[in-house]
């Protein structure tokens, strides 16, 4: 029996080393490259997937702990000729300068997003059981994980509040 895993839409096989990081499996093994390796120490965020609806650093973990599981990275979020509405406000927002932690803070922006939809408080949350408002302290809070040694902290936090406003 073939053990898999669905990424971005397609199944494929786990490797048969299960050393293998979930991170060097997308890049090494499926030649996903926008998932960057930064600190491989799960520091950085510059790794982060999205694993059945989750944003995880894929530098901590195997491959092999994710059979059947569904992963999304940045090449399944959109493309080039139909980004996805994140990956256009970084650009209209210059929610980047050198690129390299972009993936993974789009990665970690989409999650953001479904979080405040399913109303998962943060520590930031003003209120544990009421509606969500995401405010610039709330965004900051939750995309802490992900840094960007540019400093283009502002922009990306506008590109966020801007996707989360045309979603309501």
């Amino acid at each position: 029996m073939t053990r898999s895993i669905s990424v971005n839409g397609a199944a494929h096989p786990l490797p048969n080393d299960p050393r293998v990081s979930l991170l060097d499996f997308l890049r090494d093994g499926l030649r996903l490259t926008g998932t960057k390796k930064g600190c491989d120490h799960g520091q950085c965020g510059a790794c982060t997937v999205i694993v059945n609806g989750i944003r995880i650093n894929s530098c901590l973990t195997l491959a092999a702990m994710h059979e059947d599981d569904e992963v999304t990275t940045i090449e399944g979020l959109g493309t080039p000729d139909a980004p996805s509405p994140l990956q256009q406000a970084f650009l209209e927002h210059d929610g980047f300068q050198c690129g390299y932690c972009t993936p993974g803070q789009i990665c970690s922006a989409t999650a953001l997003l479904d979080e405040i939809a399913s109303n998962w408080p943060s520590d930031a949350s003003g209120d544990l059981v009421g509606t969500l408002t995401l405010s610039d302290e709330e965004i900051r809070e939750r995309m802490s994980g992900n840094l960007c040694r540019c400093g283009a902290y502002a922009n990306i936090v506008a590109a966020i509040r801007d996707v989360a406003e045309q979603r309501t």
